[in-house]
């Protein structure tokens, strides 16, 4: 695992991720396509039109629990199979770089976002991803990480909104 590092040096503020996952590729690839596998590590359910990830694809996001009925649309702009996956998320983008190292996968998730968004971003996609190497974080292992990056990244971007309200 390492910290969320936050980029401002593109149109819109990012932050990024790294993770070594013991998988191959080809079964980190399927994690982040699939529609059920999605469903134990990404924040909300992912419903691609006609179920393939294809170049301007349809893709809407539904949240459940807290954000109940709260629902994104996106669009894929990039697949390459089994590297790169560059999608839209509401008004951010997503961009997951996977590459193969050893026998498993090193990968690099860029989130481009609104400035205020990145600390708490960042927190969350650390748990996201903690669940997707397999980790069973605490149900509040975020709030530390959203007040470290907060006090990271305010200095960079301003004011950090936080996360939604239980």
């Amino acid at each position: 695992m390492s910290e969320a590092q936050l980029r401002t040096d593109g149109a819109r503020p990012a932050v990024r991720l790294e993770r070594e996952l013991p998988d191959p590729p080809a079964v980190v690839w399927r994690a982040i396509t699939d529609r059920d596998e999605l469903r134990a590590w990404f924040p909300c359910d992912v419903d691609v039109a006609g179920g393939v990830w294809a170049v301007g694809a349809t893709i809407t996001f539904r949240f459940e629990g807290e954000a109940d009925g709260m629902s994104l649309t996106g669009e894929v702009f990039t697949v390459d199979e089994p590297k790169l996956l560059e999608f839209s998320w509401g008004d951010e983008r997503l961009r997951f770089e996977l590459a193969a190292r050893g026998g498993g996968t090193h990968l690099v998730l860029i989130n481009e976002l609104a400035p205020d968004t990145a600390a708490r971003n960042a927190a969350g996609w650390e748990i996201c991803l903690d669940h997707l190497a397999g980790l069973a974080p605490s149900d509040d292992a975020w709030k530390p990480l959203f007040e470290s990056y907060s006090a990271a990244f305010e200095p960079l971007v301003g004011p950090q909104s936080g996360p939604p309200k239980a």
